[in-house]
């Protein structure tokens, strides 16, 4: 393969996906913050990179240790990562892509909740609020549903959660909403 033996394209084929795998492991977040591609489950970095990582593996180890053709070795290293690749789709991400932050209670339980705002909203960004339950306190982002702004330290009704994102309104005590 482009003069060079296939052993060799293996092993380098498996150095760089290696490598961008180590990379996108810790700048994953940014990543998908800068280009925001669609989200189609089947084709996300961890699974391609998997891909490669256990086809070339495969290929090297079957060049290594096996006398078969090159072509048979291809075919047998693009079967086996395959099935890796779809059992770790369907057996590993699917289910913790499912999975809530936390087992006391899912995003829609928080919905018409009160909470307490700890990192003031911003018209245009993100604060913080906080929210006590039986189980505990958690903190999540929150941005304001009409667009105010909201002190540290006012109470809060969440209205909506929209992807882990609290969207929240000043709470009106004089109101009879809650």
């Amino acid at each position: 393969m482009f003069s060079h033996s296939p052993e060799v394209v293996y092993g380098w084929v498996l150095v760089v996906s290696a490598l961008l795998t180590v990379l996108y492991f810790f700048f994953s977040d940014v990543l998908d913050g800068i280009f925001d591609l669609p989200d189609h489950p089947l084709f996300s970095p961890q699974l391609v990179l998997s891909f490669f990582i256990v086809g070339s593996a495969v290929g090297l180890l079957a060049e290594w240790y096996t006398d078969w053709a090159s072509s048979l070795v291809l075919w047998l290293a693009i079967g086996a990562a395959l099935v890796a690749v779809l059992l770790l789709h369907f057996f590993v991400f699917l289910p913790l892509r499912s999975a809530e932050a936390s087992l006391g209670y899912t995003d829609a339980d928080l919905e018409g909740t009160l909470a307490k705002v700890i990192v003031p909203v911003p018209p245009d960004g993100f604060g913080e609020i906080l929210i006590s339950r039986k189980s505990g306190a958690v903190a999540k982002p929150a941005k304001s549903l009409h667009r105010e702004e909201i002190a540290a330290g006012e109470e809060v009704v969440i209205v909506q959660m929209e992807n882990g994102i609290a969207v929240v309104a000043k709470r009106d005590p004089y109101h009879a909403l809650i």
